[in-house]
């Protein structure tokens, strides 16, 4: 802003304050910097600004609608997800946000419903030279590719093996890891099939099909999820036995599926900075309709994710709402397909919307409505994912006491659950980031009682005000968030921003 001699008079008689001498430069100077410094600072948000925009009630009514019976528990895909899509849309729209996606509002994604032909799924496993044919109803296939395979060797690798495990050593083997889903890593592997043991079946109801992001290069080999007891069981007590693998696995039926991300930007109001990002996500989708039983088989999803769609949509509508704006570009995101292995995530990651080079951070929504923790009350505080992993951490906290709350570091939970939500496939892609959460475990989760009426709103109201002036921080600063490459956990990313820049 260009300061002319009038404006300083004009300044000058508004605060009852004369320059001894109106002509003198120097008093001019000093004025003119004292009205820089005063806009500067009616420009930051306080709390009670942003709470008089961010109410409970309007949490309610949001969570209300998107965890209602209507929507089915939004499962990827269904009608369910679709209307929250416009839901959010529409939300975005009356906040003034602009549009970003590819239609509108919507980043639409080009996926194929692949649903596996289970009559013809046979695999058997021999371990120790005692064959177990696994039982069709404890697995799952998550990557559906046909194949067949005789005796074939199995390379077997413990959890904590598999950060260490390298695309030679997988290359036409047949994979037995001990994980629930495929790491991250596994993009880069050439199994000829890759078996996962877990303790317990799918996230998603049973019978869905899986999802083929057709973008992405074409899968090469099958992927078996196994939680068969007695599988589990052999393997446990022959932990260093041979292994050997024969499968059977036909050819899925593939029908085309259009998926939506649902993105509007605050635009940031500096010249220089505007062009770069602060991504804020929550995931508007949830596990759907139990395939059968008695009584209420919606999972309703309210705190998961409900929750942090909402506050996405609140956080959204307060900051745009204010007089003034950050200095960087805000960019909200609503991602479908967390509980199916982040998809959307990985599909905005792989189709950024804005550079990943320039985006500063990513500040994930998750689970912010219920207090009541399996551990314990959770009030007047928020966790951070991988809290000493970059440099936000202080940000935050600086905002939650202006608010009135508390940022924590959760040192049994904090790096645990860093690679349980989206921000993990922003991590992978080198973008610095956190998910924030009130509860990371709590009564019904992923249960059918997770429903509206259990979320305290009051606090959420409270905490979505420090998540509000902390994206407003984090968007305004000079300086953008870093990686702490002095924590040996961040070396992938660190490398992997490094890479992307």
């Amino acid at each position: 802003m260009r300061l002319v001699p009038r404006r300083i008079d004009l300044f000058l008689e508004a605060s009852g304050r004369a320059c001894p001498a109106p002509t003198s430069s120097t008093c001019r100077a000093a004025v003119a910097l004292a009205m820089v410094a005063a806009v500067c600072f009616a420009q930051t948000p306080t709390a009670p600004q942003i709470a008089g925009r961010l109410t409970a009630n309007d949490l309610k009514a949001d969570v209300s609608f998107l965890a209602s019976d209507e929507l089915e528990g939004r499962a990827t895909p269904s009608k369910g997800l679709d209307i929250a899509a416009q839901f959010i849309a529409a939300q975005f729209r009356r906040a003034g946000l602009e549009p970003a996606g590819d239609d509108g509002y919507f980043q639409t994604a080009a996926f194929s419903s692949v649903k596996p032909n289970l009559e013809g799924l046979e695999l058997t496993l021999e371990i120790g030279g005692r064959k177990i044919a696994v039982e069709r109803a404890s697995m799952a296939l998550s990557q559906p590719v046909p194949a067949s395979l005789d005796d074939a060797p199995a390379l077997r690798v413990a959890a904590s093996g598999i950060a260490s495990l390298t695309p030679d050593q997988t290359r036409g083997r047949a994979l037995l890891i001990e994980a629930a889903r495929p790491p991250a890593a596994a993009a880069t592997w050439a199994p000829a099939i890759t078996i996962l043991i877990s303790s317990q079946g799918p996230r998603a109801t049973s019978g869905r099909s899986a999802l083929r992001d057709d973008s992405a290069p074409a899968p090469g080999a099958p992927t078996v999820l196994v939680w068969d007891a007695a599988i589990r069981s052999a393997l446990a007590a022959a932990p260093d036995a041979e292994v050997k693998v024969s499968a059977r696995i036909p050819a899925p039926a593939v029908e085309p599926v259009k998926l939506r991300n649902v993105a509007g930007i605050l635009p940031g109001s500096d010249p220089a900075l505007k062009d770069t990002y602060l991504v804020m996500t929550a995931h508007y989708d949830h596990l759907g309709v139990r395939a059968a039983g008695d009584g209420d088989r919606i999972f309703n999803g309210a705190n998961d994710d409900a929750s942090g769609t909402a506050s996405l949509i609140e956080i959204a509508s307060a900051l745009a709402a204010l007089p003034a704006k950050p200095k960087r570009t805000i960019v909200f995101i609503a991602l479908f397909g967390e509980e199916l292995g982040e998809i959307g995530s990985q599909y905005y990651v792989r189709h950024p919307l804005f550079p990943l080079a320039k985006t500063i951070a990513n500040v994930n929504l998750e689970q912010l409505g219920r207090t009541d923790d399996s551990e314990g009350p959770k009030i007047g505080l928020f966790n951070l994912t991988g809290f000493d992993y970059t440099t936000m951490a202080e940000a935050f906290q600086k905002a939650a006491e202006e608010a009135g709350v508390r940022a924590v570091n959760d040192q049994k939970n904090s790096d645990a659950y860093f690679g349980r939500s989206d921000n993990a496939r922003f991590a992978d892609a080198g973008v610095p980031s956190t998910t924030v959460s009130v509860s990371y475990m709590f009564p019904d989760y992923h249960a059918v009682g997770d429903e509206w009426p259990k979320l305290d709103y009051e606090n959420m109201a409270k905490v979505d005000c420090a998540l509000a002036l902390a994206a407003f921080g984090l968007a305004d600063s000079l300086d953008a968030p870093a990686w702490n490459a002095a924590n040996p956990r961040t070396a992938r990313y660190v490398k992997a921003r490094e890479a992307g820049k």
